[in-house]
């Protein structure tokens, strides 16, 4: 099975979380529903990939809400063997001094059309390693600075050596952020140069050969979020693999800075938005950062009543998402019918879900991120009167969903507040939120609501996709300006700006927010459904036909992998 794909050389993708379907919990949220995205896309368009990531055997965890709301976590354990086959190559690489054994698993992702894209699930839970050392990619995120540094060895270290002993011929190697920086640090151990060919002073590593050979994708748009390390954790738990003076050179002379390390490393680094690689050039001085907006997979964010309009109006519409453009050709009718159904959908999966009844025909507007500040869930919120006083006027429904990193306080507590927001509005608006939010749940979300809400904090969103999954389901943007909203905003055709642009205006968002919901968007809904539909066909035709991973691809592939 493996020679199906060792034949020919690869672009080996390594991220440390990739959505591969609903059921193997192997990601946390957008970085991995992106990497899915990358890689499904790359299956459709056969091109020559291999993914590395870790198998995350208790996953990310699962989320359940008590009655106060407050989020409680679970272990959400996984079968690899249900789902992948086990391979029988397996690396040692040191960790503390001792040889820590990685081997993996090979799950085969289909592509919607004909292609296939290998990954291989690094394992390090081997009846030769020690307890401690089994559970090393057992949680994703989980546990302390020590163990995440172990995780990511695991994962740059141990897939680079475990793709070269399962007879892979790597062309480029692209990194998905900095988890996987370390795999730079091996490539400099191979090519390294012969001790006797380097003389006194001279750097003992084939940089340039090593730079040629990498790509980097940032998603980080404050140095806050970098990966940092101590170096007495570093040179404790990884050794030798490069002399220290070198390290420091391309990596910081006070911590391991896993951007640094990779930016040092890397001919091609892009942001994941033209405003984000605008923010990376001023946070990273003297480097080239490209700009590559992120994008969605067309089949898999796109509802099955829609698909099938697409099907029957743009036939190649899932092979060539671009031919999009062309929905405003759809009959009004066919569109309304499709939302319905995706409408109708989303409030039977809320009945099942939360026991709460929605109505077919009041506006649901939907919010569903990673709870964290920056992301403020809480901004519709802001002025409970003045919410309730909107939905007097003009009533509408709320759905809610995401999870809070398990150390995240502030996340936590942010959804507790919304739970008491709920209890607050029970009499005035319908207010749902639902747990344990996931691939499933977010595509009865972005398809079945009539208004997706984003309100982060500028300029803290990198790019954000959610926004663009609605969009090939004909649901407009009610947004800050910040991300790929950037580019994908034409007021009153794609949706609506909340505030401006500018970081300053972040102060009267929850004006905005309540001016445009009151005056524009939830009068237009009830009074001119004709108008409705032009927005929705304005978020195909302009939005989905260009925010979508197949063109995501065809950039990295001409731009980043052929140099």
């Amino acid at each position: 099975m493996l020679d199906d794909f060792t034949h020919e050389p690869r672009i080996a993708y390594f991220s440390m979380e990739i959505a591969l379907r609903n059921e193997i919990p192997t990601y946390s949220g957008g970085l991995g529903v992106l990497a899915g995205d990358t890689l499904r896309s790359a299956a459709d368009l056969e091109l020559p990939l291999v993914a590395v990531t870790l198998v995350s055997r208790a996953g990310y965890f699962r989320q359940e809400i008590d009655p106060q709301g407050k989020q409680i976590e679970h272990p959400d354990m996984w079968d690899p063997s249900r789902w992948a086959t086990r391979l029988k190559a397996g690396v040692a690489i040191s960790i503390e001094g001792r040889d820590v054994w990685v081997s993996g698993w090979l799950y085969i992702l289909q592509g919607h059309m004909n292609g296939r894209v290998p990954v291989i699930l690094l394992d390090t839970d081997l009846p030769l390693n020690g307890n401690e050392d089994r559970e090393i990619t057992h949680h994703l995120y989980g546990g302390d600075l020590a163990y995440r540094l172990k995780q990511e060895i695991v994962l740059g270290v141990g897939g680079a050596l475990i793709l070269q002993a399962l007879g892979f011929e790597i062309r480029q190697y692209h990194m998905n952020e900095g988890h996987s920086a370390l795999l730079a640090l091996e490539l400099l151990r191979r090519y390294a140069y012969p001790p006797d060919d380097v003389r006194a002073g001279e750097n003992p590593y084939d940089i340039p050969r090593v730079r040629e050979l990498c790509n980097f994708t940032t998603h980080t748009p404050v140095e806050a979020g970098q990966d940092k390390f101590p170096y007495d954790l570093v040179h404790r738990t990884l050794g030798d693999i490069v002399n220290i003076p070198t390290i420091k050179s391309l990596a910081g002379e006070d911590n391991l800075n896993m951007t640094r390390l990779v930016l040092n490393l890397s001919e091609y680094v892009n942001g994941v938005a033209k405003s984000h690689a605008e923010i990376s050039r001023k946070l990273y001085p003297g480097y080239r950062v490209h700009a590559i907006t992120n994008g969605v997979h067309p089949y898999t964010w796109t509802h099955p009543a829609f698909a099938k309009l697409y099907d029957t109006h743009l036939p190649s519409w899932c092979h060539e998402p671009e031919i999009l453009v062309r929905a405003d050709r759809i009959p009004d009718a066919a569109i309304w019918e499709a939302h319905t159904q995706a409408k109708n959908d989303l409030i039977e999966k809320v009945k099942t879900l939360t026991g709460i009844e929605l109505h077919p025909k009041i506006p649901i507007i939907g919010f569903a991120r990673r709870m964290t500040e920056y992301k403020r869930p809480d901004l519709l919120f802001s002025d409970i009167q003045r919410l309730k006083t909107i939905a007097q006027e003009r009533t509408f429904q709320i759905v809610l969903a995401g999870k809070a990193h398990p150390r995240d306080e502030g996340g936590k507590h942010l959804i507790e507040l919304l739970h008491t927001h709920i209890r607050d509005l029970a009499d005035s608006i319908r207010i749902a939120y639902l747990p344990n939010y996931d691939m499933d749940i977010a595509l009865a979300m972005v398809s079945g609501v009539d208004i997706w809400l984003n309100t982060p904090l500028r300029p803290l969103e990198a790019s954000g996709t959610s926004g663009m999954k609605a969009a090939f389901n004909g649901v407009p943007s009610l947004s800050v300006m910040d991300g790929w909203w950037v580019e994908g905003w034409i007021e009153g055709v794609t949706g609506w700006a909340i505030g401006d642009s500018a970081e300053s205006a972040n102060g009267d968002d929850a004006t905005s927010l309540y001016n445009k919901l009151l005056q524009v968007a939830l009068p237009l809904y009830y009074m001119d459904r004709p108008a409705w539909i032009s927005m929705m066909k304005g978020a195909i035709c302009k939005n989905a036909s260009f925010f979508n991973s197949h063109r995501m691809m065809r950039r990295y592939a001409t731009e980043a992998y052929i140099r």
